[in-house]
């Protein structure tokens, strides 16, 4: 079909017709990672402050159950199903983009194994605000985080092509407190066809919310682990001082 695109429209070439195949996808794929945000924050919010609320936790933690075991399984649960969710719905939607504009992501695997540690951070953020604040409160604050280092993200981006350190920095920092969006970033650079980007590449194209120009290093996947745990650390921490 980008074949036949590409002669019905003819000012766009084989390499332009396939950066915009893999944009699309990229846009999917956003309005995707938006929902699955939206689900995992909102769903691991009431796991735990609910169940404290209701008093099931405390029939729980009755036995000799140790309140960190408690924790970690229910965030297991919750990592299991998040990249479940995400693997499972996530590879439709490239189906449907295949089927629609005839375009593969070239590392599909990569992608959505960064989708679901994206997923996976958010879900962890959710939990430790839940051992301090109310189910709903947890996921507001959560979902609001996500959006605002995404929108540094992008405002990171525009530094980056006017060589403005300032504002590249901004977007440097927030994904550093929060590696939602850098590993987002990471998910789109798997998506969208290398070719292309080679053929288009311009500093230019940083300002472009859609288009990462760079895969992410090992440092950063260490780094985005390491938060994990250390969030969940706190959240035990904070979990063991709940009054219940």
């Amino acid at each position: 079909r980008l074949a036949a695109d590409t002669e019905e429209f003819g000012s766009l070439t084989s390499g332009q017709a396939r950066l915009a195949a893999s944009q699309l996808l990229n846009l999917v794929m956003f309005g995707f990672s938006l929902m699955a945000a939206l689900g995992t924050a909102f769903l691991a919010g009431p796991t735990l402050s609910g169940e404290t609320e209701s008093g099931i936790a405390l029939a729980v933690l009755a036995r000799p159950v140790r309140r960190s075991a408690v924790l970690l399984g229910k965030w297991l649960g919750l990592v299991a199903f998040g990249s479940g969710f995400i693997v499972l719905a996530g590879l439709a939607q490239c189906v449907v983009v295949w089927l629609t504009v005839d375009y593969w992501p070239p590392q599909p695997a990569v992608a959505l194994a960064l989708l679901a540690a994206q997923t996976t951070v958010l879900l962890t953020l959710a939990v430790l605000l839940s051992t301090a604040v109310s189910p709903m409160a947890s996921g507001v604050v959560a979902v609001g985080l996500f959006g605002a280092t995404w929108v540094a993200g992008v405002v990171g981006g525009a530094g980056a092509s006017l060589d403005n350190a300032g504002l590249e920095r901004v977007g440097t920092v927030s994904r550093v407190l929060l590696p939602t969006d850098g590993l987002w970033r990471g998910a789109m650079h798997a998506f969208q066809d290398p070719g292309a980007l080679a053929t288009f590449a311009d500093p230019a194209a940083e300002a472009f919310p859609f288009l990462s120009t760079a895969p992410l290093t090992l440092g950063y996947l260490a780094w985005a682990a390491l938060w994990v745990a250390m969030v969940w650390g706190l959240a035990a921490a904070s979990f063991l001082r709940k009054d219940l």
